[in-house]
């Protein structure tokens, strides 16, 4: 079976190592569990794989990992032997390369030679079979470092006694072995289930079985005989005349207290001793690998910096936006980092020449043709940045105060069906951005979504000013209030302190709170420098930023929008949550390169959410 020893009657006998083949299922999900459970965590985990003894001659014995390989309860595949073994995963490059590789071996080996020595491998042979995995992998899910350390063995039955003569064959399980064979005084016979094809050498699990064989039997048996079991299934015929016999010397080691020396890394593809690379990129289909590329960022900040952070609630929530300028883009693009997952747009505009520098989701040919609608073409370019993002586009107007509609019965259709639409659309979601252009255009989603109690988030641009706020969130009717804000009772202002300190979310003013004046036409009368908003070019970025950066704050608060309001006077106080303050308003002045977070109480004559406003929506009489 190999070259040929001292004894010129025997060979020296070698065996067939496995071939590691690792399923892109299970890299998908040893990803999912760093990420998601493990994270920091490198403490050995139990993992289990399995192998075969019917593959077809020419491919070498595979020891397989599947996606199932991390629950310990999964069945094992039919007429396959289970492996089970241990996962090192290391949280960096370097951790992997510096692993001590033979101490990891020979700590295996000795649980091995523990479980014979014990007699725990003859109850279970599947102990005599273990496997280590060191693993470094980078989340991207493009490039995996693994080293696999074998130290091998079975499942099917695994291993076996055979007893035979010229009519009879009996096998029995290892346990059984001194009533099985109290009468046999000759040799004994064991068997394996083989996962090699190589006609001359037995597979790797049958190392370990010779090691217990010479360890619990030599004293009564100086040789035995090995069955290499193989089955396999050709053109709907089972054929077992692959399989080999032979017998092999047992070396002197009875009882010995020593644990043998150990071998069984897996050579890598240059046949050295060093990791091996698993590229998954052509593998993987591209939408989701980059759907869990885009999570990464987000569950890491989980690991370390913010453990407590709730990144389901952000990623659910489902955002309008009404307003796809330059405002609206830069909102977007904000959500989609935070994973935002169901984006809507609401605007009337198409895309203009000037427009494509300003905001990042058009671009010239956007412009051709008189201009592509800007709804439309924003949720167009979401899905085409990344393909996992449910972008929608309504091109439609909303209805302003100061702006007739009554020209005829089909612009008041129109504008009756353009409200419907809108509170529908309001209905249908968890927060409502108010990006527009102009203030009066803002007026109607504000009351439908205070009438509905969504959360409104509002941002609007001056030349190099900006505000950027939270709408207060109104009690839901008949609704006690000292069931709000629990957690946060008013408190009675300390001396010294703002009359605005610890306002709920319900008592907080919105955009048209300071008005003294109903909303009207901004527009009428006014030259084009004073019809667009000329700001300066980052001002929109930076509260397109803000805009999505406190609704995820809002969010993350226990109380949601009934938060109380956090003002100027917090910041070295302790933060409500784990990612800061949650203010009602920001007010910018780029000029000074400065915030503040002033606070402001509901006006009870709002144009858009007193009481009696929205007890008018409620009625549906507005």
């Amino acid at each position: 079976m190999a070259a040929a020893t001292g004894d010129p009657g025997l060979f020296k006998l070698q065996f067939a190592p496995f071939s590691s083949a690792l399923d892109v299922g299970f890299w998908h999900e040893l990803t999912q569990k760093k990420l998601n459970e493990y994270r920091l965590d490198e403490t050995p985990k139990d993992i289990k794989g399995y192998y075969y003894n019917g593959d077809s001659a020419g491919l070498p014995a595979r020891l397989t990992l599947e996606f199932s390989a991390f629950d310990m309860s999964a069945p094992t595949p039919a007429h396959c032997c289970p492996a089970v073994g241990t996962l090192y995963n290391t949280n960096t490059l370097e951790a992997f390369k510096a692993a001590d590789k033979k101490l990891l071996l020979e700590q295996a080996a000795n649980e091995i030679w523990e479980s014979i020595k014990s007699g725990a491998a003859l109850e279970n042979p599947v102990l005599l079979n273990k496997f280590l995995l060191l693993t470094f992998s980078i989340q991207d899910l493009e490039h995996a470092y693994d080293d696999l350390c074998q130290a091998e063995g079975v499942p099917a039955l695994p291993y076996f006694l055979i007893k035979y003569d010229e009519n009879t064959m009996l096998v029995s399980l290892l346990k059984h072995y001194s009533d099985f064979f109290q009468d046999q005084r000759t040799k004994i016979t064991i068997g394996v289930y083989d996962p090699c094809n190589l006609a001359q050498y037995p597979g790797w699990p049958l190392r370990n079985f010779l090691v217990l064989a010479a360890h619990r039997w030599n004293s009564s048996f100086q040789s035995v005989e090995v069955l290499c079991f193989r089955d396999r299934t050709m053109q709907g015929v089972r054929d077992i005349t692959h399989s080999i016999i032979f017998e092999v010397k047992l070396p002197e080691m009875a009882f010995s207290p020593d644990c043998p020396k150990a071998v069984g890394w897996e050579k890598n593809q240059k046949g050295g001793m060093g990791p091996r690379m698993v590229n998954l990129s052509e593998c993987m289909d591209p939408k989701r690998l980059a759907e869990s590329s885009v999570d990464l960022n987000l569950k890491l900040m989980c690991w370390r910096l913010v453990p407590t952070l709730d990144l389901d609630k952000v990623v659910s929530a489902k955002c309008l936006l009404l307003g796809a300028g330059t405002l609206g883009c830069n909102v977007a693009r904000t959500l989609m980092g935070w994973g935002v997952r169901h984006i809507t747009f609401v605007d009337n505009a198409k895309i203009s020449y000037s427009n494509p520098v300003r905001q990042p989701l058009y671009e010239f040919e956007d412009c051709l043709t008189g201009g592509k609608p800007k709804a439309l073409a924003a949720a167009d370019r979401l899905q085409r940045i990344f393909p996992g993002v449910n972008a929608r586009g309504f091109n439609m107007s909303i209805p302003m105060p100061g702006h007739p509609v009554n020209f005829s019965s089909i612009t008041l259709e129109q504008a009756r069906r353009d409200v419907e639409q809108l509170e529908q659309l309001i209905e249908s979601h968890d927060v409502v951005f108010l990006l527009m252009d102009t203030r009066e255009s803002r007026w109607l989603p504000a009351v439908i979504a205070a009438s509905k109690r969504k959360l409104v988030i509002n941002a609007a641009l001056g030349f190099d000013t900006f505000v950027v706020m939270r709408h207060g969130l109104k009690k839901p009717k008949h609704h006690d209030a000292r069931n709000l804000c629990a957690s946060h009772p008013v408190a009675p202002a300390d001396l010294g302190s703002s009359l605005f300190a610890n306002i709920p979310g319900y008592k907080l003013g919105c955009y048209f709170c300071n008005d003294v004046v109903a909303p009207g036409d901004s527009t009428r009368d006014r030259t084009l420098d004073q019809q667009c908003t000329v700001s300066r070019p980052g001002l929109a970025m930076i509260a397109g930023a803000l805009a999505v950066e406190l609704m995820v704050s809002v969010l993350q608060h226990p109380e949601g929008g009934y938060a109380v309001a956090s003002s100027s006077d917090d910041r070295m106080n302790e933060p409500p949550t784990s990612l800061g303050l949650v203010p009602h308003q920001i007010r910018g002045f780029l000029s000074r390169f400065d915030n503040v977070l002033p606070v402001s109480l509901a006006f009870d004559k709002c144009t858009a959410c007193s009481s009696k406003i929205w007890d008018m929506s409620d009625d549906e009489t507005i």
